[in-house]
Parts: structure tokens; C-alpha cells; sequence
């Protein structure tokens, strides 16, 4: 460990070069890979089910469309290979997530008289159809298939719909097959990459087309996303996950060491920080991760996270921690400080907040109810984590009274003929006619 050994570094000496890199973490410029995605995603738009076919040749030469749907027989099978515990922990797991999103809906219908006999308003519609993109192949993402689906499903969404990559011999991870069945999905489908995405943009002779499309993936996954937005909406943009954290004097060392090197096991491209106001702690943190270290499987992986993306900072009070926590704006944020909720009136970016020592980032991740499809690389300026409102649409709503409108005639009246529209007037003003009285 002795070349992967992390040093303690105060935030007021970061060079201006060493600050963009941090907040820049593992945003990558996807632009370059348009071209190539666009052209798969335009051929299944073409082609429809003969190119999601063709996409899956690698694991069974004869692959027809039928092979594309996940049968139920399918979904039965799995249950037979997952675990007794597991099927149980995902049905705790998808009770909670239900809970959390259904606390989330507000009033169907409102109003206002904002005028008299003006009375303005609003209703809350659900989406038709939803497609939520689970990440697959080679590994399991049940929790993914709960995030996304039980939402839309508490949002009222008439029909969800998942895709997923398959893996040899054209078979969904069991896992997944148990937690789309408890999460509600309608149907399933095994296509993956830029060409799940297509599939469901655009729709195929399998496939239907969806109104939105939610849920991570890839590089390639977020380019094909990018590609049909407009088409469909999408989620937010999200790369590869990250953390911070905040903690003082009170936090435990060997709990943070635990934290960081957690969040460090995605892939080459996460990213952990710890900002401390207190030095010590920090050393010690460092002291933990470097104990904790030799006993971590794929030393690969946090080899690469540890050198590219992670640091261990020095605040020099709390107020300097938490202005670098809202400028560098993470996926996820933990606070293990005195008092956290003091903190958290402070804060204004971040995707999903964890107070105090007890409430470590996979408990959000699985089980506590709040959902883990999140915004990175600095997108929660401007993006909130999934929830039931982003399976919902809201229409206005106004009725006038011929008092209301006589009320606003002359406003409008004005403003049309000021905008060179005369027949935009004339809509008002054709009422008032005295033959029509």
C-alpha cells in the first residue's frame, strides 16, 4: 500500500489546477461518441427488432425477436435460483422505496381566482409509458429495477417497462427477474447498450415506444439517451458515482475509511472525498484506508478511484467545508458533524444527503427508501434525484366568466396588438361585439 498511501491536504493550499481537477472528477465528454451512437440508434429506428436481433448475435447465433421478451416462465425460473433472503430483502427494500415516493404526491388539482372570474389552476397527469434502462451483462442490479419502476408505479404510470442487457445464452440475471416481478414491471425486455435505448425511443415491432426513458448506464448508454431526448424525455445525465464527505472532530475514523472505500468499488472512474475540520481525523482516515486496503478484493479498481478521483481535505472551519461541499455539488453527501441538520440548512447541491455517523451511503443505495438513481459530475446544481415527479405531468388549467374576460380584455388587448398579432386581439375582442350580446 506503501504507493497508494493518501496524504491529508488543506483546501486553502489547492492550486487552482489541483481545484479543477477535483470538481472536474470523471466528467467525461461524451460528444465524441454521438456519431457512432446516432448511427445505431437510427438503424434501430430503421431496422427495428432485426437490428436489437443482430445486436445480441455474440450470445446465441439464432436469435430471433421472440427471444428479445422475458416470458414469464422466465420470471419463475428465477425464482428458483435466488435465495430465499434475497427474495425477502427486496421486498423489504421495494416496501420502503414505496412508502418514501408515495409521501411524495402532492394535490392532484388546485386553483386560484387570481382575478374575479379568472380562476387558474393546475392538474397532475401520470406519463402512458415508462422504459427504465437496467444495467446488466455480466452483473445484477436489482435494486436499480426497484428504483426505477416503483416510482413510476406510484406515480400512476399506466404501463412500465424495463430493458436490460442479456447474458450468454440470451438469459437475464435472475436477480433482476425476482426484483422486476416485485417492483411491478409490466414486461422486460433483453437488449441493452444504445440499442435498448433506441428500442425504446423509437419503438420496434417488439418493443413499444415509451414516453420517458430513466435509469444509469454507460458512457454509450448516456450518448443514446442524449441522442433521442426530444424524442422522449429522459432523466438526468449521470456518470460514474461519487461521494462526499463531511465530518468534524466526532466521526469515527475507521467508519469513514469504510465509507470511502465503499463508494471506491464501482468502477475506476468513482470518486471519494473527505473534507474534515478537524486534522487529526483526517490523518486518521488516511491511516484506516491504508489498513483496510490489502484486505480489499479487486485492488484494480480502488487502485485507479484512489489515484484519479479521491482526496483527503483539510477544511479550515465549517463554513469553508461546506461552501467546497455546494461548489463541487455531489452525486452523494455525508454529514457526520455535531449537529448534521445545522449543516444541511447550509447546504444547496446535493443528491442525496446522509446525516450523522448511522446513516452510511448503501443504506440509500438498497433500502431506506430514497431513491439512488442520482445526478453526478457537478449536475446537482441543477438536478434532483429520481422521485414521482418525474413521472408526472402537470397541465394548466384556466375558466374565465364573461366578467373575467372583460376583466383582462384590455391587458391582452394591448399586448397582442403590441406583438404585431391583431388576431390574437380579435379573440378577445370578437366577444364583445354588440350582436353577440
Amino acid at each position: 500500500m506503501s504507493d497508494m498511501r493518501m496524504i491529508p491536504e488543506k483546501l486553502a493550499d489547492l492550486s487552482e489546477s489541483d481545484r479543477r481537477a477535483i470538481m472536474g472528477r470523471s466528467m467525461e465528454d461524451i460528444s465524441s461518441l454521438y456519431e457512432y451512437v446516432r448511427s445505431l440508434v437510427m438503424d434501430v429506428r430503421e431496422r427495428g427488432d432485426q437490428a436489437l436481433v443482430e445486436s445480441n448475435r455474440e450470445y446465441r447465433e439464432y436469435t430471433t425477436a421472440a427471444d428479445l421478451v422475458v416470458s414469464p416462465d422466465e420470471i419463475g425460473a428465477a425464482y428458483e435460483k435466488v435465495e430465499d433472503g434475497v427474495v425477502e430483502a427486496l421486498k423489504v427494500a421495494a416496501g420502503h422505496i414505496k412508502s418514501f415516493h408515495e409521501a411524495q404526491l402532492g394535490r392532484q388539482m388546485w386553483s386560484v381566482e387570481v382575478s374575479k372570474g379568472v380562476l387558474a389552476g393546475r392538474i397532475t397527469r401520470p406519463l402512458d409509458r415508462v422504459g427504465c434502462y437496467v444495467p446488466g451483462g455480466r452483473a445484477a442490479y436489482p435494486s436499480t429495477i426497484l428504483m426505477t419502476v416503483i416510482p413510476a408505479r406510484v406515480a400512476g404510470v399506466a404501463e412500465v417497462v424495463a430493458t436490460t442487457p442479456p447474458g450468454p445464452g440470451m438469459e437475464v440475471n435472475p436477480y433482476t427477474l425476482v426484483a422486476s416481478d416485485i417492483a411491478g414491471c409490466d414486461r422486460i425486455f433483453k437488449a441493452g447498450g444504445p440499442w435498448g435505448i433506441a428500442g425504446l425511443a423509437y419503438g420496434t415491432q417488439t418493443m413499444p415506444r415509451v414516453d420517458k426513458i430513466v435509469g444509469p448506464g454507460n458512457k454509450y448508454v448516456t450518448a443514446a439517451k442524449m441522442v433521442v431526448f426530444g424524442q422522449v424525455d429522459i432523466d438526468s445525465p449521470a456518470g460514474p458515482s461519487e461521494a462526499l464527505i463531511l465530518a468534524d472532530h466526532t466521526a469515527n475514523a475507521e467508519w469513514i475509511a469504510a465509507d470511502f472505500l465503499a463508494q471506491l468499488e464501482h468502477d475506476p472512474d468513482s470518486a471519494a472525498l473527505l473534507v474534515s475540520t478537524s486534522a487529526s481525523l483526517a490523518e486518521e482516515v488516511c491511516r484506516a484506508v491504508e489498513a483496510q486496503y490489502d484486505a480489499l478484493p479487486r485492488k484494480e479498481i480502488f487502485e485507479e478511484s484512489l489515484k484519479r478521483h479521491s482526496r483527503i481535505l483539510i477544511a479550515a472551519d465549517q463554513e469553508e467545508a461546506v461552501e467546497f461541499a455546494n461548489a463541487y455539488a455531489p452525486e452523494h453527501l455525508q454529514i457526520i458533524m455535531e449537529d448534521p441538520f445545522i449543516v444541511l440548512n447550509s447546504i444547496r447541491h446535493a443528491g442525496s444527503i446522509f446525516l450523522g455517523p448511522y446513516a452510511p451511503i448503501p443504506v440509500g443505495d438498497y433500502a431506506s427508501g430514497t431513491n439512488h438513481v442520482l445526478p453526478t459530475g457537478q449536475c446537482a446544481r441543477m438536478f434532483s434525484g429520481l422521485s414521482t415527479d418525474d413521472f408526472l405531468k402537470r397541465p394548466t388549467f384556466q375558466y374565465l366568466s364573461k366578467e373575467g374576460l372583460e376583466g383582462l380584455r384590455d391587458t391582452v388587448v394591448t399586448l397582442a396588438e403590441a406583438e404585431g398579432l391583431p388576431m390574437h386581439a380579435r379573440a378577445v375582442e370578437v366577444r364583445f361585439k354588440k350582436e353577440q350580446q
